[in-house]
Parts: C-alpha cells; sequence; structure tokens
C-alpha cells in the first residue's frame, strides 16, 4: 500500500509548483471575485446577483481536483517537445494555464456595465482590482448598482392603425407598468408578446422588428417615458428603392400539402422523383405520396391539427409539429409557408376581434383590412422502421453472482398506422455459492401494441384535442424456477397514455391482469418461512383491477438544468370480481372465492418514485432520490401477491446489497442461502454526486439509505413491523462509489456498494468496524440508477 501513497503525494506536491513554467512578466490567473454595491431600498427581485455578473467574465482560472491544481500540473508534466502517447495523454487530461489578459479583464468589467445598464441602472459603474502574489494574479472586479430608472408614463403610437384596437384588447396581459425598472429585457418579452398574440391572429408576417421604442429620460426623478411604436408592413420597393409600407396582412391557409414519406436526398439527387409523385386529396390534406403512402391518410389527418380557410395560428402550427414527431415515426419534419401566388385578396373585409372596445350601438370597433391566403407544406422523413436494443443489468458479492438481460425488437409502423410494435426476450440467471450450489433462472417474452390514439367503445376525443394520445396492449409470459419454486407468469394489459402538453403525463389502464400459476414448491422451503404472510403470498392467483400512473419530468434533453422528475404509480385488483363472485355465491368447502379454478387476489398497492437533479457545473450535478411504497390485502386475500412485495438492494436500491437481501426491519434472515427478504411497505432515499473524471468516463460518489416492513398487516415477530418510534433505528446505510462510462447514446454503469449499518446482524454488530469484500456488492446495469 506504500507505493499508491507514495505516487499520490507526489503528484499533489508537484501540483503545488504549478507557476514554475509561467513566462517571465507574466501571471496565472489564480482566482475571479465580484463584488457588488447596492442600494439597501432594492428589492431582492431588484439586486443584481454575482452569478448574473459572472456570466461575463471571459478568463477563468483553471479548474481544480479535489483543491489541488492536478490538471494544470498534468499539463506541465508533458514534454512540448515530444508526442508519444503519455506526453499526448498527459495534455488531453490537462488543462492549459490561464495567464491574466488585461484587455479581456477590461472588457469584462464593461459587459457587466452594459448589462447593468440594461437593466434599468443608468448610472451603475464597474472597475476591477488586481492583486499579486509571486506569479499569481486575483482579479477582484467591483460593481456598483445605484438607484434604478422606473417607468414613467407608457404610450403608444400606431403607424398601422389596423392594429390599434387589437393590441389594446389584450393590455391586460402586458408586460409595461408604471413604476417598474426600465428593464431592456422586458421591453424585448414584451415585444415578443404581442408578436405572438398577433401570430396567433392570422399575422404571418408580423415580428418583433415591427415594434420598437422611444425613450425620454429627460424627465426627471429618475423616470423614462416610454412610447412604444406599432410599425406598418413593408410590402417591398418602388423602382427607385423607395420602401413601400402597407397594414400588416391577415393570412389564411389555402392549400395544405403532405409529403409523409419525403426523402431530401432523393428529392436532390433523383431528377425523376418529382415525375413519380401523386396526390390524395383526404378532408383538407393534399397527401404527396411515391408509389404508395407508407402512413394511412386518416392517421395523418389526425395528427395535424391545420385545416384550409382557417386563420394562420402559430400555436397550431407548433402543435402540428409537436403531434407529428411524437409519432415515434419521423426523425425529423419542417412546415413551411408560402404565399398562394394568384389568389383573390378579400379587400375591405370587416373583421372584429374579441375584446375591442364597443361604440354606442354595442357593436364592435371593426378593423378594415385585407385577406391573403399561405400554401402550407409539411415534408416529414421517417426515422429507420425497424430498430433493436439491449439492456444488461448485473450484481455480484463475495458468494453471489446475478445477470440479468433483455432484448428488443421494434417496428414503428407495421400496419401504416404508424403503430408501435415492441417485442422483447428477457432472459436472467442467479448463481449462489453456498454448501449446496444453488442457482436459478428466468425466462420471458413480452409483446405490445402502441396506438397514436385511444381505441375505446365511445369516441371520448371527438376533436383530437387530447396530446399525444395512446393505447397500448401488451401481452408476456415468463418462467421462473428458483431453488425452491417454479411458477409461470401470464399477464394482459390495456392502457391508455396522455399529457398535458407540458411536463406531466398520465396513464390509466383499465384491465391490468396476471395469472401467476405455481408449479412446484419445496414444502420445506415453506415450513422454514415463519412469516405467515409469506407462505400465502406463495400461491397461485389470479390478479386483475385497474391500474394508473402519474408521471412528471421537466428535464430537458441535452440541457444541464435543475429537474424534478416525479413517478406515482397506484393499483387496485379484484374488486370488480368480488362483487360478482358474492353475486353468484360461494363453492362448497372453500375458504375464499375461486375464477377459473384459480384463487383471486384483492387488495391495493401504490409507491411514489420521487428524484431531484440540482446542476453545480457542467457535468457536475447532486441528485437526490425519495422512494415509498405501500400495499395492503382484504377481501378475498390475506397477502399481496409475492411479486407485488416490495424489497431492497439491487443495482438500482440499495447498492451495499444484493436483491431481496434487506430487512425487514430487524428481523433475522429466515433462509440463509436464497435471499426472498420482502415486505408490504418500503422506504429508501439516496443521494448521488456525480461529476466529470475524463472524456466519457464520469465519477460517482453515493449513499443509500432504507429497507422494507409490514405495516398493517402480515409479519412474523414484533422487528418486522413499521413502528414510527423505531424504524429509523432498523434503515440501513450503505455507501460507495460508482464509474459511469458515458456513450452518448447508452451509459454504461458501474457502482460498487460498501454496507455502513446492516439492521438484520445481531444487536452491537450491525456497524461494519472492519472493512471486509464480503459487505461489498458490484453492480452494473445500463443507464443511470434513478
Amino acid at each position: 500500500m506504500r507505493l499508491p501513497v507514495v505516487v499520490v503525494c507526489g503528484c499533489l506536491l508537484a501540483a503545488c509548483s504549478a507557476t514554475r513554467h509561467i513566462p517571465s512578466g507574466q501571471y496565472l490567473l489564480s482566482k475571479s471575485d465580484v463584488r457588488i454595491e447596492r442600494e439597501k431600498q432594492l428589492t431582492r427581485d431588484e439586486r443584481a446577483t454575482r452569478t448574473e455578473l459572472e456570466q461575463f467574465i471571459r478568463q477563468h482560472p483553471t479548474k481544480r481536483f479535489l483543491g489541488t491544481n492536478f490538471y494544470l500540473w498534468a499539463y506541465n508534466s508533458a514534454d512540448p517537445d515530444k508526442t508519444n502517447w503519455w506526453n499526448r495523454f498527459k495534455r488531453r487530461i490537462g488543462k492549459e494555464p490561464v495567464l491574466l489578459d488585461s484587455t479581456l479583464t477590461a472588457r469584462s468589467a464593461e459587459g457587466m456595465k452594459i448589462y447593468l445598464n440594461g437593466k434599468g441602472f443608468l448610472d451603475a459603474s464597474t472597475a476591477f482590482r488586481v492583486d499579486t502574489s509571486g506569479k499569481k494574479a486575483k482579479v477582484t472586479y467591483l460593481a456598483r448598482q445605484g438607484e434604478p430608472y422606473r417607468i414613467g408614463s407608457i404610450r403608444y403610437d400606431f403607424r398601422d392603425r389596423s392594429l390599434q384596437s387589437i393590441i389594446f384588447s389584450d393590455t391586460i396581459s402586458t408586460l409595461l407598468h408604471t413604476g417598474d425598472i426600465f428593464d431592456a429585457n422586458t421591453l424585448d418579452d414584451e415585444r415578443v408578446r404581442i408578436t405572438s398574440f398577433l401570430k396567433n391572429r392570422g399575422y404571418y408576417n408580423f415580428s418583433i422588428n415591427n415594434i420598437s421604442y422611444v425613450a425620454d429620460s429627460t424627465a426627471g426623478n429618475r423616470t423614462v417615458n416610454l412610447t412604444m411604436v406599432v410599425k406598418r408592413y413593408m410590402a417591398g420597393y418602388t423602382a427607385e428603392g423607395e420602401a413601400t409600407l402597407d397594414d400588416n396582412r391577415i393570412y389564411r391557409i389555402r392549400n395544405i400539402y403532405i409529403y409523409p414519406d419525403y426523402n431530401p436526398s432523393a428529392a436532390v439527387s433523383d431528377s425523376l422523383y418529382e415525375s413519380r409523385l401523386d396526390t390524395l386529396d383526404y378532408k383538407g390534406l393534399k397527401i404527396v405520396y411515391d408509389t404508395r403512402s407508407k402512413v394511412r391518410a386518416e392517421i395523418l389527418r389526425r395528427t395535424i391539427s391545420l385545416y384550409p380557410n382557417y386563420l394562420y395560428n402559430a400555436d397550431e402550427v407548433k402543435r402540428t409539429y409537436e403531434n407529428i414527431m411524437r409519432l415515434d415515426y419521423y426523425k425529423s419534419a419542417s412546415i413551411l409557408f408560402s404565399e398562394a401566388e394568384g389568389d383573390t385578396l378579400l379587400r375591405d373585409n370587416r373583421i372584429t376581434y374579441i375584446g375591442q372596445s364597443q361604440d354606442s350601438t354595442g357593436v364592435g370597433e371593426a378593423s378594415y383590412g385585407t385577406e391573403h391566403y399561405l400554401n402550407c407544406t409539411i415534408f416529414c422523413t421517417p426515422a429507420l422502421r425497424q430498430g433493436y436494443s439491449l439492456e444488461l443489468e448485473g450484481t455480484t458479492s463475495a458468494d453471489y453472482f446475478g445477470i440479468a438481460a433483455t432484448v428488443g425488437y421494434q417496428n414503428r409502423n407495421l400496419f401504416r398506422g404508424v403503430e408501435l410494435f415492441d417485442i422483447k426476450v428477457r432472459g436472467g440467471y442467479e448463481f449462489m455459492r453456498v454448501k449446496q450450489k444453488r442457482n436459478s433462472f428466468e425466462l420471458g417474452v413480452s409483446t405490445s401494441f402502441s396506438f397514436p390514439r385511444f381505441i375505446t367503445p365511445l369516441r371520448i376525443d371527438r376533436y383530437n384535442r387530447a396530446f399525444n394520445p395512446r393505447t397500448k396492449v401488451e401481452v408476456s409470459y415468463s418462467v421462473q424456477r428458483r431453488p425452491y419454486y417454479h411458477r409461470t407468469l401470464a399477464s394482459g394489459v390495456w392502457g391508455y397514455t396522455w399529457g398535458n402538453g407540458k411536463n406531466s403525463t398520465f396513464v390509466l389502464r383499465p384491465a391490468d391482469i396476471s395469472v401467476v400459476k405455481l408449479r412446484q414448491i419445496d414444502t420445506a422451503f415453506l415450513e422454514q418461512l415463519q412469516n405467515p404472510y409469506l407462505r400465502n403470498s406463495y400461491e397461485s392467483q389470479l390478479i386483475a383491477g385497474l391500474s394508473g400512473s402519474y408521471i412528471f419530468n421537466n428535464q430537458k434533453i441535452n440541457t444541464e438544468r435543475n429537474s424534478l422528475a416525479l413517478r406515482f404509480n397506484f393499483e387496485t385488483n379484484g374488486n370488480l370480481i368480488d362483487g360478482l363472485s358474492h353475486l353468484f355465491g360461494r363453492s362448497s368447502g372453500e375458504e375464499y372465492y375461486k375464477l377459473f379454478g384459480i384463487r383471486y387476489a384483492q387488495y391495493f398497492r401504490f409507491d411514489l418514485n420521487l428524484a431531484r437533479k440540482f446542476v453545480l457545473g457542467p457535468k457536475t450535478s447532486l441528485v437526490y432520490r425519495f422512494y415509498g411504497g405501500w400495499g395492503y390485502a382484504y377481501g378475498n386475500s390475506t397477502s399481496i401477491p409475492f411479486e407485488r412485495l416490495f424489497y431492497c438492494g439491487g443495482s438500482n436500491s440499495m447498492r451495499g446489497w444484493l436483491a431481496r437481501t434487506l430487512g425487514p426491519g430487524n428481523e433475522v434472515r429466515w433462509v440463509s442461502d436464497y435471499p426472498t427478504q420482502l415486505g408490504n411497505f418500503k422506504l429508501e432515499t439516496n443521494l448521488e454526486a456525480r461529476f466529470p473524471v475524463w472524456g466519457i468516463l464520469q465519477g460517482a460518489l453515493f449513499f443509500d439509505v432504507g429497507n422494507i416492513w409490514f405495516l398493517g398487516q402480515g409479519g412474523y415477530g414484533e422487528e418486522s413491523q413499521f413502528k414510527i418510534d423505531r424504524f429509523y433505528k432498523q434503515l440501513g446505510f450503505n455507501t460507495g462509489l460508482g464509474a459511469r462510462f458515458d456513450f452518448s447514446f447508452f451509459v454504461f454503469r458501474i457502482d460498487w456498494g460498501i454496507k455502513l449499518h446492516n439492521p438484520n446482524e445481531a444487536a452491537g454488530q450491525r456497524w461494519i468496524q472492519n472493512f471486509r469484500m464480503q459487505n461489498t456488492t458490484l453492480n452494473f446495469g445500463v443507464g443511470y440508477p434513478f
């Protein structure tokens, strides 16, 4: 162990000499700091923050590793005259020293001043101070915020009189108010708001450039009188080169052309591509296809919310694009508009709008203008119709090894209805190194169809306004051979999925049916299960009922920002069957009801999974996860089925334990050579720090806390029951290190968990005092654990 320690110490000492290669007369930038002088009367929202000003700093010190200049040392230790792999490697993992540049420093301070001026602090000033020590330099930026200028009067100058009543009809939504700080960003936001408002009412050509401001700061008392100028539309140029102006035009949609199988490469390279195209008219759509459309016309009509003779509406255009991409069939789509040639302009057409002022007769004030027409062309390029997937998950410890793999095949348009057909084959193997070597395996297949619409006896979405509606039908079958039992599981699900257009997704499965058939079980195994609740869970059962989920996720793809992910699942089973069974009576001699000769389960179950991500820097984040769940059996059942109970351990749970080896509570394991620890209540929380290491390699430091219990029913012995006054003493603790190899399209993960507190050990031996390999577990998988 001495050699690694010596190497590490040598690296740290060498890192301290970071300035050894700094040229004479120059300085290594060691720190940049921002200090702000604010007026006391400013509210918290009006004060500029260090984070806002730091974004204008053009030079930042070389980042550090664990408080040392490791990256700088690695770069400096490379020989610039040699290009062998070792020197290239050191330059790649290292970072070039940042030398102080006074020009960039001055530009940084000027950028801060411009930012503060734009925020309404017209008297703001900035400066900087450079402190040197040896060959190192520290830069301190000094910003004085001053008092802000505020908006005085607000006036409007309508060069296009036809827009006056329309814009005034929505002044309740204005972002500009007398007394607010004169903020340039707010002025721009108001331009964007008005532009969006008009674009949703037919003004296709209107842009933020049609709105400008005149600001008068001579009114005194730090006020700015504001005038918004609404300009006319530039229709073209005269022969002399002068611009011709006209009132802003309103547009309607005339023709809608869609290319559902557009091939951009063939369109450019194949001279006969256009000649092979044919057109089908279907409910306002002109479907242009080559030989045969690969997507049925009714599917396209349901997806596209644009119709001929409708006013141009930017929100509907966006909705159409999102609907197309959510079909999961197209890799790209573009929606283009062009003015229709030779259209008949509706001149002097009376146009009224909701919210206009009324005259004495009660009739809304009229706007006179001209209507023009647009042709809409939609190009849709399909993705690969077929795809394949591979998922891996594994766990190993001193006396256990387990691995599972899932191979999938997907077809995105099997019957020309953009149905997603998915079939997966899953296999798993577990091996225990005990006195009697035991192994188990699982093999299963599942298949599903997902349709991009609601399939119901009654049409519940008549106007196609549901956001990304889907109907999914899934069937699966699996065989499990474990050391003590052999069983088969068959299931069928009919469910619906839809969203709210933002971050929420809803799932409802009105038909969720499973049949668990116990083919064989070791009677000695059942006798060893002193827990009667678990003994009852090892039975053949029919599970039929209702289930659903609510999912919230505000994480954006390829965006490093704080995010929240929440998933709530619920299920209730056996209630309808139980009601019908009571109508037809009980079989003689039986203590419970059966359906098709199998006892049906009756219970409810719910669980909540919440994950919060805090971004600390580029590829650096802190992730917190909480999980809780509870299930309760009643009526025709005395216990929840085995596969619906909760467990702890594994690659996505308590990573210091194997799956099904922690808990319940302080209970000692009743089967020593195969993991069967289960409960009907679970609490778990995880904390994980993620940080970049080098290239595709990212590191993780994690800490997990949790356990399972029996709550409300079942359990053997007091130690397995959940009690509010002692549950915290029964929690398992583990920590560990992880490595993530991010290949962009998937992440391969390795986690090494170490037990810290094992509640299932005897009292006095639960806290791990001596490090042993048998107290660790190695997990690997694809994707992040949460």
